[in-house]
């Protein structure tokens, strides 16, 4: 006669699980980690709160059927997981709804206190799946569509590239203004400041990349940008991603310079160079652009420049407030001069040419 084990040899049951499967909704449905997969199909139970979850024909292809609550209030769904989770079972909750399932968390967490239930179930949370780098991107993308699809925003749904260039440089220019005047390097508003403009400048990338998409000929989308400055990166880094030895961060400048010139194949230095640049930064691009291709092409007569940086921004200062009294767009002029002096550098260009 086989004598009974004793108490202290029977294996006690498992406690329970109650397992909230966390999915990101960045990554394709139904990629899901290994140990996500081995929880689910493990569990005696599936439930979700709603039966559009995106995930559900995959679960329920691996497992079974998922239970769905679609009108159980976060108290009510509680009651269901602990009646589901007796001892040695192990339930599972697909998340979806952020604000529902925090709800949903603190009424097991209140159901629990105080409660008879012995020995009580394990609760965890297991990530299903992550976000890469720049997922958010991807919601960007999403907003966006809703905002020029038919339902959207009027305003949004009206704008074209050209109404919105006006913004596209007051976003740049707000940027600058960020970098400039706050303390961009260290946390606190300087630095949450410039994340958001850097945020509305994304935005004027995102928008004419979502207008570019309804053009009936010759669409192309953010994604079509995107591979595009890839592309340009990889080729013009071919320090990094090729084996052309660029010590210092002068090489890599002039390998740019050369790697552009060949992709470009343009006629003159000028080209590229924005006309509509403030006309500082034009009359400095332009002078730059000479000086770098050996061109010597007189800007005017050599003036006696004061003696910091601080002084030469006092003498354009009172340079333009002179002007400005004589009637003059101090503007105006000196785009019109740097209009002039480009015109001298393409003469100076084909002169070469001719030899």
């Amino acid at each position: 006669m086989t004598e009974a084990p004793s108490p202290a040899a029977v294996d006690p049951q498992p406690d329970a699980r109650i397992v909230f499967l966390a999915t990101s909704p960045r990554v394709a449905l139904g990629l899901l980690s290994w140990p996500a997969w081995e929880t689910l199909r493990g569990a005696d139970v599936v439930f979700a709160g709603d039966g559009g979850h995106p995930h559900i024909p995959y679960v329920e292809q691996a497992t079974g059927a998922v239970v769905t609550l679609p009108d159980h209030s976060p108290a009510m769904a509680a009651e269901r997981l602990l009646e589901a989770a007796t001892p040695a079972r192990t339930v599972v909750w697909l998340t979806e709804d952020e604000e529902y399932d925090g709800e949903l968390a603190v009424a097991l967490g209140n159901r629990l206190v105080g409660t008879q239930i012995s020995p009580l179930p394990e609760i965890e949370v297991l990530p299903g799946s992550y976000d890469l780098p720049g997922a958010r991107l991807l919601d960007l993308v999403d907003v966006m569509n809703r905002l020029r699809s038919p339902g959207g925003c009027p305003w949004d749904a009206e704008q074209t590239h050209a109404s919105l260039v006006e913004y596209l440089l007051e976003e740049a220019y707000e940027t600058v203004e960020t970098i400039e005047d706050g303390d961009p390097m260290t946390p606190g508003p300087g630095r949450d400041a410039l994340r958001e403009e850097l945020g509305d400048v994304l935005l004027q990338v995102m928008f004419h990349s979502r207008i570019a998409e309804e053009h009936d000929e010759d669409p192309f989308s953010i994604d079509d940008v995107a591979d595009g400055i890839v592309a340009k990166l990889i080729r013009r880094h071919p320090h990094v991603f090729a084996d052309v030895d660029a010590p210092t961060a002068e090489h890599v400048a002039a390998n740019w310079d050369v790697i552009k010139a060949q992709e470009k194949k343009r006629d003159s230095v000028t080209e590229g160079v924005p006309m509509r640049y403030p006309a500082l930064a034009l009359a400095a691009k332009l002078t730059s652009k000479a000086r770098k291709a050996g061109l010597a092409v007189s800007a005017g007569p050599a003036p006696d420049l004061p003696e910091t940086p601080d002084e030469l921004g006092e003498h354009l200062l009172a340079l333009a407030a002179a002007a400005a009294v004589a009637g003059w767009d101090p503007e105006e002029a000196l785009r019109a001069a740097a209009r002039r002096y480009r015109n001298r550098i393409i003469t100076a260009e084909e002169e070469l040419a001719r030899g």
